[in-house]
């Protein structure tokens, strides 16, 4: 109890200072002597020695021939709170997706690798642009050859999508609810149908219960949307993105929705 106390207290000190974060987030690049710490990060030399002495009376650092060194368990904090940090940030920078939404159907690994969509796009929908957020999705999946989607309700675009991503030979994955699977899959063409999956290039998972989230990953980019706590899908918004992290974060979250209908 007294070591997590410790450890708790040491986050809490380098936490607390936006100056030695700064500090620790310098040295963490390399090591460092005061003068070049002040060039870097604009703070007055005064400042700067002052949270050096701190953090080295402390032992998060230590000096050697004139230039600053973070200890190893220190760059384990720091990376902890900049995480956190990271977060956090997320979370209020796109408010409007997050806020009052219903984020059961996450994966606590999701959650974890949050910072992953730090470089995503929030997409809505404008009073004069009220298909924004579809047509979106909608170019994602025409431009993509492999596709794997997460659709709790049923749009009319999707069979004539998935149609035309099979004639193209590419691939298909899909998770739907119990309510739409039949529509959505007699929508495409018999004979595409019949082919591609006999071919393995249509995979359907039916989910028994009630699907919570939104996600689409095609060759190059991914989008999330979610229910509003009221239980209504939010058409208005979703987050996209088409860099590496975020596809990764993507796919897991589908693996991990997907396990629990094999279950």
């Amino acid at each position: 109890m007294n070591r997590d106390n410790d450890i708790n207290n040491d986050i809490k000190f380098l936490a607390k200072s936006e100056i030695r974060l700064k500090i620790l987030s310098e040295l963490d690049k390399k090591p460092n002597n005061i003068r070049e710490l002040v060039k870097n990060t604009n703070i007055t030399y005064s400042s700067i020695s002052s949270n050096l002495s701190k953090l080295e009376k402390h032992e998060y650092i230590t000096k050697d021939d004139n230039r600053y060194h973070v200890n190893p368990m220190t760059k384990v904090y720091f990376k902890s709170i900049m995480d956190f940090k990271n977060s956090v940030d997320i979370v209020n920078n796109f408010d409007a997706f997050w806020n009052k939404h219903n984020l059961n159907q996450l994966s606590i690994a999701s959650i974890k690798r949050i910072t992953d969509l730090e470089q995503s796009k929030l997409i809505e929908t404008t009073p004069v642009d009220i298909y924004k957020t579809h047509n979106t999705i909608k170019k994602q999946i025409i431009d993509s050859k492999n596709i794997k989607a997460i659709f709790p309700y049923l749009h009319p675009d999707y069979p004539e999508l998935i149609e035309k991503v099979l004639k193209n030979n590419g691939f298909v994955e899909l998770i739907v609810p119990q309510s739409i699977f039949k529509e959505l899959i007699f929508g495409v063409n018999n004979s595409v149908r019949k082919t591609a999956i006999k071919n393995g290039r249509l995979k359907v998972y039916i989910f028994k219960k009630d699907l919570s989230l939104y996600l689409t990953l095609c060759d190059e980019t991914m989008s999330l949307g979610l229910f509003k706590n009221d239980g209504s899908f939010d058409q208005n918004r979703i987050l996209v993105s088409e860099k590496e992290n975020s596809l990764n974060w993507a796919n897991e979250l589908f693996e991990h929705v997907k396990r629990q209908v094999k279950k």
